[in-house]
């Protein structure tokens, strides 16, 4: 009779909690950072920002932009952790805690460490500029993906570099992601206030515009690729990109939790008004400030256009889709057992 009783109270609390359990999410754009991937820590981030800092030029960028990370102009700042341990640790309690499944790239050092500590939960994403040292090469990245030590190439991030995705030096890794039919995710947007005078001194603003793909998308057909940052503020761009090539993505990134909420809001909601919320996906591209997940979660659940049903495409549908997820892995996100790591 205990065992019966026992059994019972057992399949009773595990409806419960999975009554209760929160819905997956997929993070398009995590990072495996260091504690000192944006300056030496602590240093902290206004989420979103109040207004964009102001430089005197006199007094020089990388001064002015250190001060304003160290004393930032927000009541509510998210502050760094001081240790590379503390950012992973931090990264995957709320991973954890939201059900949330990231997309995650990061230098192979601490890529190892993350992909232990957080199980499944870990979507490995080969990062790649031509800056890294020995860049590494096409048959590299293709022999990579064969041993399918990654399951994303991601964060592309070659506008830090200057250089366009059309460019004929990347081409030939478009087309091992093409081949092995490979998502892609390109840095298409915003990097730190001030980039070039920050020591990435061949970014260019003109790289922000999707218009940078066209080329890529006409020679490449069936590349699965998705616009990280949303090309903000270049809309326009955007919008002609996304009605011309159907099979593009792209996820929100870091303007989900550093613009001021009003005008990431109005950027979103004219991307779902134009009628492309199925290509919409979330991303918080959180470097090295673990906090920063929940605030860009926030700029989700807080928009005021957007239904329950949307929201949940954003987090959860259109990325499923577009990595094509197949039935069992989804379950597995949606389950109680997909949840306890």
């Amino acid at each position: 009779m205990r065992t019966a009783m026992a059994v019972f109270l057992v399949l009773v609390l595990s409806q419960l909690v999975s009554a209760q359990a929160p819905e997956p999410i997929i993070d398009m754009h995590l990072h495996a950072s260091a504690a000192d991937a944006n300056g030496p820590p602590p240093i902290a981030v206004c989420a979103p920002f109040p207004e964009m800092p102001v430089l005197d030029p006199r007094d020089g960028w990388p001064n002015t932009f250190g001060a304003w990370m160290k004393n930032p102009p927000c009541p509510s700042p998210i502050w760094s952790p001081k240790t590379d341990a503390e950012v992973m640790e931090q990264t995957i309690a709320i991973l954890k805690r939201r059900n949330i499944f990231a997309v995650t790239s990061g230098p192979a050092k601490l890529m190892d460490r993350w992909r232990q500590a957080g199980g499944d939960r870990i979507i490995p994403g080969l990062t790649f500029t031509f800056s890294q040292k020995p860049t590494i090469q096409p048959a590299e990245v293709r022999q990579l993906f064969l041993e399918k030590r990654y399951q994303v190439f991601a964060e592309v991030a070659i506008q830090y570099d200057g250089v366009s995705p059309s460019d004929p030096m990347f081409d030939p890794y478009l087309a091992v992601a093409e081949e092995l039919d490979i998502p892609m995710g390109i840095h298409i947007g915003t990097g730190p206030p001030g980039a070039p005078y920050l020591g990435m001194t061949n970014y260019r603003a003109r790289l922000h515009s999707p218009l940078v793909l066209e080329e890529a998308l006409i020679k490449h057909p069936k590349l699965r690729l998705y616009v990280m940052h949303a090309g903000w503020p270049m809309l326009d761009d955007l919008l002609v990109i996304l009605y011309t090539y159907p099979q593009v993505h792209l996820d929100v990134g870091v303007i989900s939790f550093i613009l001021p909420r009003p005008e990431f809001h109005r950027y979103l909601q004219r991307i779902v008004e134009a009628g492309f919320l199925k290509r919409v996906m979330f991303g918080s591209d959180q470097m090295n400030w673990p906090g920063a997940i929940e605030r860009a979660l926030e700029g989700i659940e807080t928009a005021p256009f957007l239904t329950k049903d949307q929201k949940r495409d954003i987090f959860y549908n259109n990325a499923a889709r577009f990595l094509r997820l197949s039935k069992d892995e989804i379950a597995k996100h949606r389950s109680v057992a997909g949840q306890r790591d």
